[in-house]
C-alpha cells in the first residue's frame, strides 16, 4: 500500500493554531489504496507539543532536544518518513477538505515530481484573500519556476509551504538547504529545475498570516536577499550542468526505498 507522509517542523513558540492544523490534517480523505502517516517532529531545547497528537493514531512525533532549526529539523522528518510522497505543512497552516484526495493522482496520471493546490492566505481576523496563480493548470515543464523567479526578482511563482513531492526526488537533492531562510526555496529551486510538476487550478490549503510567523522574525528576514540568490545560482548551476530527469528514472512507488537500517555511529577515538 502506498503511503502520503505529511511532514512538519513543529515549534512551540509558533504553535498557537496547531489545533486547527491537527483538524485539518484528520479530515483528510485518500485515493483508494493509499495510507497516510503524520511525521511531526518538533524543534527547541524544550519540547512540549506532544500531547496536542496523542489521540491521532498515524502521528510519528519526534522531538529535536535542541533547536536545530527549520531546514535541519525538516530533514530528521524526513529521514524517518516512510511514504512514497511528502506533503509539506507548516503546524500554523491548513490544508483543505479534498487536498489530498485530489493531488496524489496526479502522479500516477504524469511523470511528475511535485504538484501543488492553490492557497489563500488566511488573515488573523478569519478573512481568506485570493491569490492568482502564474501558472494555468497542468503540467509545469522543468526550469519554468526558476525562470519566472529570476524575471520577477528573485519572487518565486510556487509557495513551497503546500508542495506535494516524490520523496525519492526530495531525498536525491539533500532534502531542504541549510539556510537560515528560505531553505524551501532553495530546495525547490533544484527540484524543479530537474523536473516537470503539476499546477493544480483549484484551492488545497490555506496560508495563515499573523505576527508570530518565523518568516516574520527580524533575526533571518534580513538575510532573505542572499539566500534567494542562492537558490537562483544553484537553479543555474544545475541547468549548466545539464543535470535532468529524463523519464527512465525511479518513477514506481517502491518501499524498499524508505527502509534502510543504522546502527550507533562509529567513532575514532583519540587516545
Amino acid at each position: 500500500m502506498p503511503t502520503v507522509s505529511v511532514i512538519t517542523a513543529a515549534y512551540a513558540p509558533s504553535a498557537a493554531y496547531l489545533a486547527e492544523t491537527v483538524a485539518s490534517v484528520d479530515a483528510q480523505r485518500l485515493p483508494h489504496g493509499w495510507d497516510l502517516e503524520w511525521i511531526v517532529q518538533e524543534d527547541g531545547a524544550a519540547p512540549s507539543l506532544a500531547h496536542h497528537f496523542a489521540r491521532a493514531p498515524y502521528v510519528r512525533y519526534e522531538a529535536n532536544g535542541a533547536q536545530l532549526g527549520i531546514a535541519a529539523t525538516r530533514n530528521l522528518g524526513l529521514s524517518r518518513a516512510t511514504g512514497d510522497l511528502i506533503q509539506v505543512l507548516d503546524s500554523d497552516d491548513m490544508l483543505l477538505p479534498g487536498a489530498l484526495e485530489s493531488l496524489i493522482p496526479k502522479f500516477d496520471e504524469h511523470r511528475i515530481h511535485w504538484a501543488i493546490g492553490q492557497a489563500d492566505d488566511l488573515m488573523p481576523d478569519g478573512s481568506r484573500v485570493e491569490w492568482p496563480s502564474a501558472f494555468p493548470d497542468g503540467i509545469v515543464p522543468a526550469g519554468s519556476v526558476n525562470r519566472h523567479a529570476e524575471e520577477h526578482g528573485g519572487n518565486w511563482p510556487i509557495h513551497c509551504a503546500g508542495l506535494l513531492l516524490r520523496a525519492v526526488t526530495l531525498r536525491a537533492i539533500g532534502g531542504w538547504v541549510g539556510l537560515p531562510s528560505d531553505e524551501d526555496i532553495a530546495m525547490f529551486a533544484a527540484l524543479s529545475q530537474i523536473s516537470d510538476g503539476y499546477n493544480l487550478d483549484g484551492k488545497t490549503w490555506l496560508y495563515r498570516q499573523h505576527p508570530q510567523q518565523i518568516t516574520r522574525a527580524s533575526t533571518t528576514r534580513h538575510l532573505s536577499e542572499d539566500c534567494r540568490r542562492f537558490a537562483l545560482q544553484r537553479a543555474k548551476a544545475i541547468e549548466a550542468t545539464g543535470l535532468k530527469f529524463d523519464g527512465n528514472g525511479q518513477f514506481r512507488f517502491d518501499t524498499s526505498l524508505h527502509q534502510v537500517a543504522v546502527g550507533e555511529a562509529s567513532k575514532e577515538h583519540l587516545r
